[in-house]
């Protein structure tokens, strides 16, 4: 009979904890603090930068597309990758301006994990688009006579298809795993997007087996990534080093200092992110590094490798003066 009443009595207090949880439909962005004063100036600076970031990545696009003499891989390379830069940056800036301008900081389950998806599935894209272009870096230098036959059109192909394909693979296990968690406590994200370090602070489920995925594909990605680039660029500085004239080596430098300048922008805010066995700590610092991450250097990207590259600003010339011949 003791038994009985217990069972009735551990059944019934189960009942009430459910009716006590409250299951989150949808979540509040925190944002950043000074948006409650300075809403509109900063709205008018993320929409600029974001603006700037479009309209830079997207003439890369098209002045590479269009232009016979950047029918070549390098450009092929970078094309795709202004693509994921694009598209990369719009994961994240509407909302936020929305933050700024409305004060709308409420966004659904759903669409967060959504966001949250494009945000790690673009991201880990783009890694391997640097390490792709790292690779056709240290072949064109290192490998000049066997360049065309390595990288022909079949092979540029394949290697942005697949950087694709493995970033949905990765992304999409940890994003299953993250949308089977149970969210019954606060709604407040401390972040100005879904990111998973913050999603997994609010989780009531057990996130241990999780947080080591995560760590796992980050080292993955991140790893593959800079070791590859790492790999490619000692190989290209002692090439370089052992080039005849200082013309030559000046030139071969030229062709890599672009994306040695966005590869640290980038290995440096992602390593301080993600690369950490608990994605839950740090979440102050987080949101700074994320901010360079997300918005600052999708910007530096058409501007470092427009400033700095005398083929593109020839293409930049001639389509200039096709537009004006056409007037």
């Amino acid at each position: 009979m003791s038994s009985r009443r217990r069972l009735i009595a551990r059944i019934s207090g189960a009942r009430m904890e459910q009716r006590n949880e409250t299951t989150v439909v949808e979540f509040v962005l925190e944002g950043f603090h000074v948006a409650q004063h300075l809403g509109k100036v900063l709205f008018a600076v993320h929409l600029l930068v974001y603006l700037a970031s479009v309209v830079g990545n997207t003439l890369i696009i098209a002045i590479t597309w269009t232009d016979p003499h950047l029918q070549t891989p390098m450009y092929f390379f970078l094309r795709s990758f202004s693509f994921s830069e694009g598209c990369f940056i719009s994961t994240v800036i509407p909302k936020l301006l929305s933050i700024f301008l409305f004060r709308d900081r409420v966004i659904h389950f759903a669409s967060c994990i959504t966001q949250a998806f494009f945000f790690l599935f673009l991201g880990s894209t783009i890694f391997f688009h640097m390490a792709v272009m790292s690779l056709d870096r240290y072949l064109a230098i290192c490998k000049p006579l066997h360049y065309p036959a390595i990288m022909n059109p079949r092979v540029c192909f394949l290697l942005i298809f697949f950087s694709y394909v493995l970033s949905f693979l990765l992304m999409t296990a940890v994003i299953l795993k993250l949308s089977c968690l149970s969210f019954c406590g606060s709604n407040v994200i401390p972040h100005f997007f879904c990111d998973l370090g913050s999603l997994l602070h609010l989780s009531c489920s057990d996130t241990k087996s999780l947080e080591r995925m995560a760590f796992g594909v980050a080292l993955v990605v991140l790893c593959t990534s800079i070791i590859t680039s790492v790999f490619a660029y000692i190989n290209i500085l002692f090439s370089v080093m052992h080039l005849p004239s200082a013309r030559e080596r000046q030139k071969a430098f030229s062709t890599c200092s672009s994306h040695l300048i966005v590869l640290s922008l980038m290995y440096g805010s992602c390593v301080f992110i993600y690369v950490k066995p608990r994605q839950t700590s740090r979440l102050e610092s987080n949101r700074a590094a994320a901010l360079v991450n997300t918005v600052v250097t999708p910007l530096l990207n058409p501007v470092i490798y427009t400033l700095r590259n005398k083929q593109v600003h020839q293409a930049l010339r001639n389509a200039l003066s096709r537009v004006n011949l056409q007037k």
